[in-house]
């Protein structure tokens, strides 16, 4: 890369241009293909002549690949001065190339003067003049985009055009006035009325998040039929199967936990198929017997399901061992794969090895088909060591993507299958299968990553060679988070380690974890498309996933006052057995969501951080001489004094309630909660873990020593103590009725002025006792997880 950069600056690239295409593994190489073909590597050329070379190297075709010398020499000549003519010779290359049909097909020698531009655009004007003065201003982007269909400008200098336009525009209707200018709506003052607030207060509309799948990148995806086969027969048998149904695939290698970026892809395929009336399969890529384990199939099918997909159907690599044997062998036979007895090292020094050097055929690469179908058989029947011979495809070592370079198809491994178990010895590698597979499950649509870009020739090569039906592979951008890692075996590493408790704990962003920490999927689904879907890599900050879990969970949690550090309030002026039965919403503002009782008594806990032991200018809650409001309850409370223990802390305040007189109301409200024998209050929480970032950077990787040295010591906090008014049981009575206590994450709530917590799945709980109505006895071990903070105010103390 860093040798490219001042190659690419030659040619009239800025330096971050320069970077970022050096950068760029499929356009680097072109780029400098084109460059010596230009003959300027040494010397460079002028700018203009830079842009040309590089318009052609981003926009060049497959087809027209091998004609780029002949282009090459036309622009350093003169003969194609614009990009729009490097457009027509791209165009015209690609089929039934003739050199003598060139130039007229390209503009070649033709000049377009300044006097032809301004009588073109002056003549276009008058006959659109009338909408033009109507609608002044708002006509110059269309207009700029018909004068490029004028044919009279065909090779004209799109720069001059422009100009011209800009000017007869000027000349014709003046300067820019407030008639050109986007007009601001008026506010009305509105008055408040029944109906309006009813309004107000309706459930708000889900966004159409669907229309991501017909916009952008993806809108612009062919429709079923319209992909081109080597055999135009194989076409007719894929629309015949389908019904020109859209098929996608999810297709996850079960060798471990999905993680957020998966949320993207399982989003993307389901979500495509759905929106076109499709249906969409779940593969599993069960090619690797070594990592794959029962557990993370078990899990990835939970998780899709979690997120709210159901597949059409679930299907395996493995399912198709044999199809896919039987390909191999007609590959042999073809010519084009051979067995090669190659060590890995060998192969990477005949790719060219680290320094990229000359790449060169291996040995075994002319190897009699006979001979290498007698070794392939011999490999299916165990008669090779592991890593002793592969079966190599027969491809094009001379092209610059190294997804031509002879990749493997099989190799020998001597691991039971979770599926297959003994039956076979040799398994085929993902470059090999993943085409095939997409074939016989007749995909219309293969959409993956874009680390899967140079795998799309491949992907297409090897369809054609063994003559098989060739779905189309479209890559998007994956779905990077700051301040987390995604890579399996660093986290498998941390689980290892005890850095983590495991691959669901909830500072990770596997899908496991973050569900464990109890993330609702449709926040999670809604966060990926609002993204949208490009060829883009994106990398969201982390707080944007917060803030949009926040934005569901506001809608849908219920309120529960919770004291994560209490202490005791007595009130000395009401009888030992007062009580004052209190009814509090589930959601203010929101009567839809219901409500429920509270008992308030003579002895109450509030949140140590709620009281002072002096006041102090600003500060409105409790401290003595002063009074503060209660949530929900009808009068303040007005404090007398406090208690200490002998190491100083306050154990006790002493108030009196303020029930006598006239009312005045508090500058702010607590929230509290009751003790009461009678009402089983307060509920007492076994755990409350507050879960932070697990890493102290937005990147660990990059940070000195590795990510491990990145981890914050801070990430969790256990609270033992914690207590919670009684609606808990409540919710938890209603919940367990509809769940029967599955999926305890999906017990959620917003603790009042805390943050948004939820069941952990340690809570023991006996759902039969609770159905029953003895909530208490029914939950034996309570444990809460603190989802995401509320938004924080830096304004607050």
């Amino acid at each position: 890369m860093e040798e490219l950069v001042p190659l690419f600056v030659k040619i009239g690239l800025s330096e971050q241009k320069a970077k970022d295409t050096a950068k760029n593994k499929k356009l680097a190489p072109t780029l400098e293909s084109v460059i010596n073909e230009a003959g300027v590597r040494e010397s460079g050329c002028e700018k203009e002549k830079g842009i040309l070379l590089y318009s052609l190297a981003t926009t060049v075709t497959k087809n027209a690949l091998e004609h780029v010398s002949f282009i090459t020499k036309k622009i350093m000549n003169g003969d194609l001065k614009t990009t729009d003519q490097v457009s027509a010779a791209i165009k015209f290359c690609e089929v039934d190339f003739k050199e003598e049909g060139f130039d007229a097909a390209c503009g070649v020698g033709i000049v377009i003067t300044s006097e032809q531009i301004s009588q073109a655009v002056a003549e276009y004007i008058e006959a659109n003049k009338e909408n033009i003065v109507a609608n002044r201003y708002k006509t110059l982007g269309p207009t700029l985009s018909n004068m490029r269909k004028v044919e009279a400008l065909r090779w004209a200098d799109g720069g001059k055009v422009k100009n011209e336009v800009e000017a007869q525009y000027l000349a014709l209707l003046g300067p820019k006035d407030e008639r050109d200018a986007p007009q601001k709506k008026k506010k009305e003052a509105k008055k408040v009325t029944p109906e309006a607030t009813k309004k107000a207060a309706a459930p708000e509309k889900k966004a159409d998040l669907s229309k991501v799948f017909f916009e952008g990148e993806l809108g612009k995806l062919h429709k079923p039929g319209e992909n081109p086969q080597i055999h135009p027969d194989l076409m007719k048998e894929h629309l015949k199967a389908t019904g020109s149904k859209v098929i996608t695939r999810f297709p996850p290698e079960p060798n471990g936990y999905l993680h957020i970026g998966h949320a993207k892809a399982i989003n993307v395929n389901f979500g495509y198929a759905k929106a076109h009336n499709g249906i969409t399969y779940l593969r599993y890529d069960d090619t690797n017997p070594e990592a794959e384990e029962e557990k993370y199939f078990t899990s990835i099918l939970e998780t899709v399901r979690w997120l709210g997909f159901e597949p059409f159907k679930i299907t395996y690599s493995s399912d198709y061992f044999q199809e896919l044997f039987d390909l191999a062998v007609k590959l042999i036979k073809k010519g084009l794969a051979y067995t090669c007895q190659c060590t890995p090292e060998e192969i990477n020094a005949n790719r060219g090895g680290k320094d990229h050097g000359e790449r060169k055929a291996c040995a075994h690469r002319e190897r009699p088909v006979e001979e290498t179908l007698d070794q392939f058989m011999k490999m299916k029947e165990g008669r090779y060591k592991e890593g002793e011979i592969t079966l190599r495809m027969k491809m094009d070592l001379t092209n610059g993507n190294p997804q031509f370079w002879d990749l493997i198809a099989y190799r020998v491994m001597y691991t039971p299958h979770f599926r297959t178990h003994d039956q076979w010895c040799i398994y085929p590698t993902y470059d090999f299968t993943h085409c095939l597979v997409d074939s016989f499950e007749n995909i219309t649509h293969s959409l993956c990553t874009t680390e899967f870009r140079q795998s799309r020739e491949s992907y297409y090569w090897l369809c054609d060679a063994v003559e098989v039906y060739k779905p189309v592979q479209w890559e998007y951008g994956r779905l990077n988070v700051t301040g987390t890692i995604m890579s399996k075996r660093k986290i498998l590493k941390m689980v290892n380690n005890n850095y983590v408790s495991d691959w669901d704990d909830p500072r990770l962003y596997t899908l496991v974890g973050i569900r464990r920490r109890g993330v609702p999927p449709e926040a999670i689904n809604s966060f990926v498309l609002e993204l949208g879907v490009t060829t883009s890599q994106t990398t969201i900050e982390v707080s944007r996933f917060d803030n949009k879990t926040r934005e569901y969970l506001d809608k849908t949690a219920p309120r529960l006052m919770t004291i994560l550090d209490p202490v005791r309030v007595v009130l000395t002026n009401v009888p030992d057995d007062y009580v004052e039965e209190v009814i509090v919403p589930n959601k203010p503002r929101d009567p839809s969501m219901g409500e429920h009782k509270v008992p308030f008594t003579k002895v109450f806990y509030i949140d140590r951080s709620d009281f002072r032991e002096e006041d102090a200018k600003g500060y409105y809650r409790l401290a003595p001489g002063k009074s503060v409001g209660l949530l929900y309850a009808k009068h303040p409370v007005h404090c007398t004094s406090y208690k200490k223990d002998a190491d100083g802390k306050v154990i006790e305040i002493e108030c009196i309630y303020e029930n006598e007189g006239e009312f005045k109301k508090p500058k702010t409200y607590i929230h509290w909660v009751a003790e009461s024998a009678k009402h089983n209050s307060p509920v007492k929480l076994d755990e409350v873990r507050i879960y932070e970032r697990l890493f102290k950077h937005d990147n660990p990787e990059t940070v000195e020593g590795g990510y491990l040295n990145d981890l914050n010591p801070l990430s969790l906090e256990i609270v033992k103590g914690a207590i919670a008014e009684v609606g808990m049981y409540d919710h938890i009575a209603d919940w367990v009725k509809k769940t029967d206590g599955k999926n305890k994450e999906s017990m959620r709530w917003q603790f009042t002025r805390t943050g948004y917590f939820c069941l952990d799945k340690d809570t023991d709980l006996d759902a039969e006792l609770i159905k029953s109505g003895k909530v208490k006895e029914g939950l034996k071990h309570i444990v809460i997880n603190r989802t995401v903070s509320l938004k924080e105010d830096s304004e607050k103390d």
